[in-house]
C-alpha cells in the first residue's frame, strides 16, 4: 500500500501492522473515505460557488441602483470578509466530512475484515492439520514401494500413489502460503509439464466415467507455481469430465496470444443451466445437475472459484467463453513468465 495511505490508515486507528487482512482493511476504509470525501467536497464547493455568484450578482450596477422601500431591511457586509468566511467554513466542512467519513468507513468494513480474517485462519488451520497425516501417508507409501518388486504392476500403482501424495502435499503448502498472504514473484511453471500432470491426474476419473480426455501439448513458461497451474487445470478438467455424457470427450487446448497463454477446456455436456455463466466462479454457486447418464458427484461449488482466485492473483483471468446444448468452453488466461510483474495482483 502507498505510504500516504498507510499514514492515513494509522491516523484513523486502523493500525500499521503487516498482516495482509489489516492491510486490505485499511486500503478499503481509506478508499471509501476518500471517495465520499470527494463527493462532500464537491457539494461544499458547489454551495460556495453559489454564494460567490450571489454576491457578485448583488454587486452589479443594476442591483446597486435598485430602489428599496421604507419597510426593507438593509444589511451591509464587507464583500472580502464575507468571501473569506465562506471559504473558511467551506474548507472546515470538507475536512470534517473527510474525517467523519474515514471513521465511519473504518467501522463499516470492520465486520468484512473480521470475516476475511476468519476465512484465512480456517484455511491456515485446516492446511496445517493436514500436513502431519500427509507426512505419515507418504511414509507408508514409501514402505509399500520398498515391499513391492520394481517390475510388478502393483509397484507402478504405488509409484503413482506416491506422486499423488506429493502433489496433495504441495497443494496444502500452496493453501498455507495463500492464507499467509505470501506471493512468489519468481514463480514459474512449464506449461507442457502442467498439462501432462493434469492429464495423468484425471485419466483415472475420465476412464471410470467413460469420457475420452484429449490434451494438446503446449510450450511456454507461465508466471505461476507448478502447483497453482496443476490446481487450475485439474479443477477445470474435473468440472468438464463431470458434465460430459458417457462416451463423450473433453478437449484441453492452448495457444499463445501476445504475452499470455490461453488454455481452453471444452466438454460435450448440456451447457450451463440454472445459473448465469458468470456466476459459476462464485463460491458455493450451483447450476442444474448435469444429465450425463452416468454416476454423479456432489459439487461444493468451490473448484472454479479457486481457479478464478489463482488466475486473478497471477494477473490473468478465467471465463466462460461459450456454453450451450453442444457443450461449454472455459478459457483460462495466464501471463507468460517475465511479463507478469507489472500485472500481478496481491
Amino acid at each position: 500500500m502507498k505510504p500516504w495511505l498507510t499514514r492515513i490508515g494509522t491516523a484513523v486507528g486502523l493500525g500499521s501492522d503487516q498482516d495482509p487482512d489489516r492491510r486490505e482493511y485499511r486500503r478499503s476504509a481509506v478508499r471509501i473515505g476518500l471517495r465520499v470525501a470527494v463527493v462532500s467536497a464537491a457539494l461544499v464547493v458547489s454551495v460556495v460557488a453559489l454564494v460567490v455568484a450571489y454576491v457578485a450578482w448583488q454587486l452589479t450596477p443594476a442591483q446597486q441602483l435598485e430602489r428599496h422601500g421604507a419597510e426593507d431591511v438593509h444589511v451591509y457586509l464587507d464583500t472580502v470578509d464575507l468571501l473569506i468566511a465562506v471559504l473558511v467554513v467551506g474548507g472546515a466542512a470538507v475536512v470534517l466530512a473527510g474525517v467523519a467519513t474515514w471513521l465511519i468507513a473504518a467501522r463499516a468494513v470492520r465486520p468484512l475484515a473480521e470475516a476475511y480474517r476468519l476465512q484465512r485462519t480456517f484455511v491456515a488451520d485446516a492446511s496445517h492439520e493436514l500436513r502431519t497425516p500427509l507426512t505419515v501417508l507418504s511414509a507408508r507409501v514409501q514402505q509399500l514401494q520398498a515391499m513391492l518388486p520394481a517390475t510388478s504392476t502393483e509397484r507402478a500403482v504405488a509409484d503413482e500413489l506416491r506422486t499423488d501424495t506429493r502433489a496433495l502435499a504441495e497443494v496444502v503448502e500452496d493453501l498455507l502460503a495463500t492464507a499467509a498472504g505470501r506471493t512468489d514473484e519468481a514463480a514459474v511453471a512449464e506449461l507442457d509439464a502442467g498439462l501432462a500432470a493434469a492429464a495423468n491426474d484425471m485419466a483415472v476419473l475420465a476412464r471410470d466415467r467413460q469420457v475420452h480426455l484429449v490434451v494438446t501439448p503446449g510450450e511456454g513458461v507461465l508466471a505461476v507455481t507448478p502447483t497453482q497451474l496443476r490446481r487450475c487445470l485439474v479443477a477445470l478438467v474435473d468440472n468438464a469430465v463431470g458434465h460430459s455424457p458417457t462416451g463423450g470427450a473433453v478437449w484441453v487446448e492452448n495457444e499463445v496470444v501476445g504475452d499470455r497463454v490461453v488454455i481452453r477446456v471444452r466438454d460435450e455436456g448440456q451447457g450451463i443451466t440454472g445459473i448465469a455463466p458468470r456466476r459459476v466462479f462464485d463460491r458455493f454457486a450451483h447450476g442444474d445437475a448435469p444429465a450425463t447418464g452416468g454416476p454423479t458427484r456432489t459439487s461444493n461449488g468451490i473448484g472454479l472459484a479457486l481457479v478464478k482466485d489463482v488466475a486473478v492473483r497471477a494477473g490473468g483471468d478465467v471465463r466462460v467463453e461459450r456454453t450451450g446444448p453442444s457443450g461449454t468452453v472455459f478459457a483460462l488466461t495466464l501471463p507468460l513468465a517475465g511479463v507478469s510483474g507489472r500485472r500481478r495482483r496481491g
